[in-house]
């Protein structure tokens, strides 16, 4: 079979139909979710996978830093099980570390397709759980060394065997975490938007025939490749490097971390090279080796097909270099529960690399990290809550124009943050404000986005987890712009004792009538600030965005 024997028409059926049915996966799977990191923040994907693995198609939105990886969890279950091991009815769960490289809780679900009594594909979905048990609560948490403290690890285990339930695994899971409603509850929503991409697929493969699909995938992947190429061929060739730094481990607290890329344009490919990264840490900064290929393929997509749909063959014209034992491909058993963490500052600093062959397309640097926050306690009933929220920021000035502000970082697309009032209906706090942060962004021609500042008032005793990046070393202006300002957060007390400037804290405690108060990072700004235009000035005073001052 070759991608010739395709109609054109019949591919672009196809084409909407593959991409279609991801996005339906991800609509149940929002509708049946139990916690707020899937059904409002949409920390998940979901997609179609054929049997070696490669992406069929993902859905639309979600997290960027899974894109096409969800054929890591694929590969292993067909070395474990062999293709013939697999059952009409099966499902299978898998967050194991050493395979995925990414903290435990976020979950892989997925289920063989079968089609005329042959298994043809897989559908699959990763979700973020609120809890996988061991010693981290939450985002944020700094205090592991290795991945055995931070929950359970489930390597390809057939939580459903042909359509029977294992309840010896169920009850292990109930067991093991903290909040088991919301987790099996979220179990069960995986499994149905599996099962439908499964009927969804099958339906397609019975009115085209599967020769005829996968004809069509195959003219899609050579079509995504071909348009790939294209852009990178307008790309200079040459050798082209830059470095930046992470803060430090969230351990080690004075020790900075290299971020070191060198990236390789050779006619129609593109090599991305991380073997001077820094090592592997003593903390959980760490990722396997997604991290790394999650940021390469971030960056390389941002740039070469930002508007086409996510599936194998944008990817084939990148090569990544990535030898063990950097914090980007750790080596186990090290801890992954921030793996994460490095990724917007590697993606900054691949672009970075770029902006002397592509002035007309780099942005300066955006807010570059992860930021979010992880409130922990019992409330006033009794009961244990955890509340979890991501922040926007500033995204930097751009060639033509001001960044965006008070969005989140590249990694995270479009994901979302859970809406005020519903964060105060759940749980015990008053959010005193959420608002623009001024004189946040990077000045220049084209100034930098604005962070935000976002207060939490604890109506109980309670712990914090904050973790945040660019607080050494802020988002970068370019073409001389100016940077945007740093990351940083304040704990003030009830009691009268002094407020505390907060970059890095595990287990911070909270009484009742404590806030903290978090503050954002704002883009860099890019070219001169001397060559911003009068009335862009006078909009930015009047809106409140600088201060006179400022200016």
């Amino acid at each position: 079979m070759t991608s010739t024997e395709a109609h054109p028409i019949t591919v672009e059926v196809v084409r909407n139909a593959i991409v279609a049915y991801g996005d339906e996966m991800a609509n149940a799977l929002c509708k049946a979710a139990y916690n707020m990191m899937i059904y409002e923040v949409r920390d998940y994907c979901c997609g179609l996978i054929d049997l070696q693995g490669r992406m069929i198609s993902q859905n639309r939105g979600g997290l960027p830093i899974f894109l096409a990886d969800l054929g890591i969890a694929i590969e292993d279950g067909v070395r474990r099980w062999g293709l013939d091991g697999f059952a009409p009815g099966d499902v299978l769960i898998m967050n194991h570390g050493e395979t995925c490289g990414q903290h435990l809780n976020n979950i892989v679900i997925y289920c063989p397709v079968f089609h005329e009594g042959e298994i043809v594909a897989f559908t699959a979905n990763r979700a973020h759980w609120v809890d996988i048990g061991g010693a981290r609560i939450g985002f944020g948490s700094s205090a592991t060394t290795e991945i055995f403290a931070e929950g359970i690890q489930l390597r390809s285990l057939k939580i459903y065997e042909a359509g029977k339930r294992n309840e010896t695994l169920w009850q292990i899971i109930n067991d093991n975490v903290r909040f088991p409603d919301a987790s099996l509850g979220d179990l069960r929503a995986q499994i149905a938007s599996c099962q439908l991409g499964a009927r969804r697929y099958g339906e397609l493969l019975s009115r085209y025939g599967r020769a005829t699909v996968e004809a069509c995938v195959a003219r899609i992947w050579d079509q995504a490749d071909r348009a790939v190429r294209k852009v990178i061929e307008r790309i200079p060739d040459g050798v082209y490097t830059a470095e930046s730094f992470l803060d430090n481990d969230g351990r080690d607290l004075e020790k900075t971390l290299r971020v070191k890329v060198t990236v390789k344009v050779v006619g129609s490919t593109m090599s991305i090279d991380f073997s001077e990264m820094n090592p592997q840490t003593n903390s959980p900064i760490n990722s396997g080796r997604s991290g790394g290929i999650a940021a390469a393929r971030v960056a390389f997509k941002a740039l070469t097909s930002p508007d086409l749909d996510v599936n194998e063959g944008c990817f084939r014209a990148l090569d990544v270099i990535l030898p063990e034992g950097t914090m980007l491909s750790a080596r186990p058993p090290a801890a992954l529960g921030l793996w994460s963490i490095a990724l917007p500052t590697t993606i900054d600093t691949i672009l970075k690399a770029l902006a002397p062959a592509l002035p007309t397309m780099i942005p300066a640097a955006h807010k570059g990290d992860m930021g979010g926050c992880s409130f922990y306690g019992v409330n006033g009933e009794g009961q244990r809550f955890l509340l979890m929220n991501i922040f926007g920021g500033g995204w930097g000035g751009r060639p033509h124009e001001d960044g965006e502000d008070a969005s989140v970082s590249v990694c995270q697309g479009d994901v979302r943050n859970t809406p005020v009032e519903l964060q105060e209906i759940r749980y015990p706090f008053l959010i005193e404000n959420h608002r623009l942060r001024d004189n946040s962004g990077g000045a220049g021609k084209y100034r930098g986005g604005l962070g935000v500042e976002l207060t939490y008032k604890c109506l109980v005793p309670c712990q914090v987890n904050i973790n945040f990046e660019r607080t050494k070393l802020p988002p970068w202006g370019l073409h001389g712009g100016g940077n945007g300002g740093a990351n940083y957060a304040i704990v003030r007390h009830a009691s009268g004792a002094p407020e505390k400037v907060v970059l890095k804290g595990t287990q911070i405690p909270l009484q009742a009538g404590d806030s903290v108060a978090f503050f954002t990072a704002g883009g860099g700004g890019y070219g001169d600030p001397r060559e911003r235009a009068p009335e862009a000035i006078a909009h930015d005073l009047r809106e409140g965005f600088v201060t006179a001052a400022a200016e």
